[in-house]
């Protein structure tokens, strides 16, 4: 299937700059009409005035500022087809020494909280629309560990663990549920993780294949697939393993 996204009605949080704004200029150039939500207002104006979108402040970590920025797609649209649900920070500490709980609470509740919270803001306007699409971006910390900053690779392992959980819940709703999950690609969260990258010889990702493959992701007809995108390799859906089951003793 390709999906129609010309006036299809999105909301991309963290839609200011990096894959939020990449994926914005893709969408709007396919004739979406978008809400573009983010913190950075003066990044977040002036690219809504260069698509023609709707800009709005919001803090993803407040459940108040999710559910008003799916409001503000209803005013304006009248609808809401597509959550992106992207804003996405580095924690910036480890455990042990350099702990910062801080920094440990603003990590969770931007990477994890806001997208608890964008899914429970958008589900009943993605209803109300007769059913719709929710993207959240993971990381392939999500799937694998990640010795250098552990609290992240904490939080995006749940944001695949909540996508995987709620597929068959949405799924009756005519909801897909679906998580995007890059390696490390070109854009500020990367920050002080890029000359390490580049002293290891690890390639970083252009955002254009992340942006390729979120477009392929809504082409397709599954649902809580973590797809993933790794420099030189076709993206597709991670096959996870199954678990091992219970061993029931034998009745005789």
């Amino acid at each position: 299937m390709t999906y129609r996204t010309e006036g299809t009605v999105a909301l991309i949080t963290g839609g200011a700059g990096g894959i939020g704004a990449a994926v914005a200029r893709r969408l709007a150039g396919d004739g979406a009409r978008l809400v573009l939500a983010d913190v950075d207002d003066a990044a977040g104006t002036a690219l809504a005035a260069e698509l023609g979108a709707l800009y709005t402040h919001c803090d993803v970590s407040r459940p108040e500022d999710n559910a008003a920025a799916v409001a503000a797609a209803i005013e304006r649209y009248g609808r809401l087809d597509l959550a992106f649900l992207n804003a996405g920070v580095a924690s910036g500490c480890g455990l042990g020494a350099d702990f910062d709980l801080a920094r440990y609470r603003r990590a969770m509740g931007i990477n994890l909280d806001g997208v608890v919270f964008g899914v429970n803001a958008a589900i009943p306007a993605l209803v109300a629309s007769g059913g719709g699409t929710i993207v959240a971006t993971a990381s392939m910390a999500g799937i694998v560990g990640i010795p250098h900053d552990p609290i992240y690779a904490a939080n995006k392992h749940a944001v695949v663990g909540l996508v995987r959980s709620l597929a068959d819940n949405l799924k009756p709703l005519g909801i897909r549920v679906q998580a995007l999950c890059p390696s490390f690609a070109d854009t500020a969260i990367i920050g002080d993780s890029r000359s390490m990258l580049e002293e290891m010889g690890f390639p970083i990702l252009d955002v254009s294949e992340v942006v390729d493959t979120f477009v392929r992701l809504l082409d397709g007809e599954g649902t809580g697939e973590c797809w993933f995108v790794i420099p030189g390799r076709e993206s597709e859906p991670f096959g996870f393993r199954r678990a091992p089951g219970p061993r029931l003793a034998r009745k005789d």
